[in-house]
């Protein structure tokens, strides 16, 4: 985000409120609820969306040093995340090529070679196999070349590793492409040079874009969140812009309005407001005063969710016992605020279930939430072509 564009989201909210208006859309819209309940179209998302784009599968200080190893759950498949020798990340199928074993059961650790738990055929880190136990006698024509790991587009940038969950697209380049429009903005956080301070995992009995759409509307701020965090919020007072396929999404806290009495150069988006980025297709970063809350969404059923809260913060901050109590409260008030909108997206799932509505309707104030939908629905069509 550059200096002028800092400004004129700040200028374009305090204008707002100046004549009491809203960041309006055209119209109202509708959107069925197929789009959150229908197990074809949860299919159809997981393999143009989140095993056709690009997805963070770690945050970078989670393979801290050379050798260093994951192995999660990544859009629904089983994925091993390696730093080789020379430092650089790379992502493959966990799976052994010999009988389809899970190849590596450890989260995480630090090794060159990964020995499956079967048959111990061998692989190095960088998916070369490297050994086969009586390989002359069992396998007398094996051509090891044949047998690497199942590797995925995989790049480090912004301080996430992001993968593509399809061995079948060869060309990392597309994670360059998908994350262009993001670019200047996530180097204005300058999240390469944060660490995970306090993370949780949750799993809600949800749609997944339930989930994610709580966090782009301010409408239901002053009523779902009204002994939380509502009272530092004016009332349904918000704006979107679209990067590429993302979302950029500025929520202003009521600080916002000292502003009107001070210098342009005085004036700070964060200080004053949440942003929000809404990375296609799971991820959401919710920009803070001192911290941004990575929030992950990996769907595992069309009404089912794993939500994965962290806080991350800037390298440069001391890592003292009170520094870590500073984020441990301010996880604590992200988390409280996150159920309450976990418990809604519960219900309105039930709600899905009952035949109650055929469509949910999104006002002129809700936009962002007919964008959003749109943004996925041509993502999935662009997909499908390819």
């Amino acid at each position: 985000m550059t200096r002028d564009e800092e400004i004129g989201l700040i200028a374009e909210l305090l204008g707002l409120d100046a004549k009491n208006e809203k960041f309006l859309d055209e119209k109202v819209t509708l959107s069925p609820v197929e789009r959150y309940s229908c197990p074809d179209r949860f299919a159809q998302e997981m393999a143009a969306l989140f095993r056709g784009k690009p997805v963070v599968a770690a945050q970078s200080t989670e393979l801290p040093k050379a050798n260093a190893f994951l192995s999660r759950s990544v859009s629904g498949l089983p994925v091993l995340l390696t730093r080789n020798t020379e430092g650089e990340a790379h992502a493959f199928l966990n799976v052994c090529r010999h009988r389809g074993a899970k190849l590596v059961r450890e989260e995480t650790g630090c090794k060159q070679r990964f020995s499956c738990p079967y048959h111990a055929w061998t692989w190095s880190n960088q998916g070369d196999l490297v050994a086969v136990p009586q390989e002359q006698q069992g396998f007398p024509d094996l051509d090891r070349s044949q047998y690497g790991l199942r590797e995925l587009p995989v790049m480090e940038a912004h301080g996430f590793i992001w993968v593509i969950a399809d061995p079948e697209i060869r060309n990392a380049e597309e994670i360059l492409q998908c994350l262009a429009p993001l670019s200047d903005d996530l180097s204005w956080l300058e999240l390469a040079d944060h660490r995970i301070a306090v993370e949780e995992t949750f799993e809600i009995a949800a749609n997944w874009k339930t989930l994610l759409e709580g966090g782009i509307e301010a409408y239901h701020f002053r009523v779902a969140h009204r002994k939380t965090i509502g009272p530092y919020f004016p009332d349904n007072l918000s704006s979107y812009q679209m990067l590429g396929e993302n979302m950029r999404s500025v929520l202003p806290r009521i600080t916002l309005f000292e502003l009107r009495d001070k210098p342009q150069d005085e004036w700070s988006i964060r200080e004053h407001a949440n942003i929000i980025y809404s990375v296609l297709p799971g991820t959401q970063l919710l920009v803070q005063q001192d911290h941004v809350v990575w929030v992950h969404c990996e769907p595992l059923a069309v009404n089912r969710t794993r939500v994965r809260l962290a806080t991350l913060v800037p390298n440069s901050m001391p890592q003292t016992d009170e520094m870590q109590k500073h984020w441990v409260r301010n996880q604590a008030i992200t988390s409280t605020t996150l159920k309450e909108d976990f418990e809604l997206g519960e219900e309105i799932q039930q709600g899905f279930a009952s035949g109650a509505n055929t469509h949910l309707t999104y006002g002129r104030f809700e936009g962002a939430l007919d964008r959003f939908n749109q943004v996925l629905e041509d993502a999935m069509k662009v997909t499908e072509e390819a």
